[in-house]
């Protein structure tokens, strides 16, 4: 069993995250919670049009990470083995790359009556990749309306994640620098990673490489 009950898996688009969440919840008879992104009609607006559907992405992606991890808490799943592949500061994040000050405020107020009522992760690891192959995971994906999504709006989101997870205050953040490495085809860097978040992660923002 993992050494801590409710594990988070967060990163940029294509960096691995589902893909981990689901081994890790296999291995560990552990339960599973995916973001169901396919659920938001907002989604490929957003990407053809940034500054009109904005905030309607954002609110819709709050709204749905809130309810689904509600659900979680209400089930007392947490007990057991949990891994979410993101965690709901996921919508911090990607609103303050999107939103203009204004909207930004209001989300932040909702973001933060919602937020306090949800149980933290014991541990979120962030998996790290250079943009360049995040965008080459995001080509080989497919999905059509992610296909234009610009270096500039990667890099933001990387900047902004990294910022955010070192302002997590007595929560343990890991992350992880996959460089090259495969966690799908590359047995032991995966291996390398159990070690690492099996091992008695201290609180605060710790960086490691595989």
């Amino acid at each position: 069993m993992m050494r801590y009950p409710y594990i988070a898996v967060e990163g940029l688009i294509g960096a691995g995250k589902t893909t981990l969440a689901r081994r890790l919840a296999s291995m560990n008879q552990g339960r599973l919670v995916l973001e169901e992104f396919d659920d938001n009609p907002f989604l490929p607006r957003f990407y053809e049009e940034p500054d009109r559907y904005a905030f309607s992405v954002e609110l819709s992606f709050l709204a749905q990470r809130y309810h689904q991890l509600k659900r979680v808490t209400e089930q007392d799943l947490f007990s057991n083995c949990t891994i979410a592949d993101y965690s709901i500061g996921k919508s911090l994040v990607f609103a303050h790359v999107t939103l203009p000050p204004d909207e930004y405020a209001l989300f932040m107020d909702l973001y933060g009556i919602m937020y306090a009522d949800l149980p933290q992760p014991d541990l979120i690891v962030y998996l790290h990749l250079g943009i360049e192959r995040v965008r080459e995971r995001i080509r080989s994906r497919g999905r059509s309306y992610e296909q234009q999504i610009g270096v500039d709006y990667l890099m933001q989101l990387q900047e902004r994640y990294l910022d955010h997870l070192q302002k997590r205050a007595g929560q343990r953040v890991l992350v992880v620098d996959l460089g090259a490495r495969d966690l799908l085809h590359d047995e032991q860097a995966f291996n390398r990673l159990m070690e690492l978040m099996n091992a008695d992660v201290p609180t605060g923002y710790r960086i490691a490489s595989l």
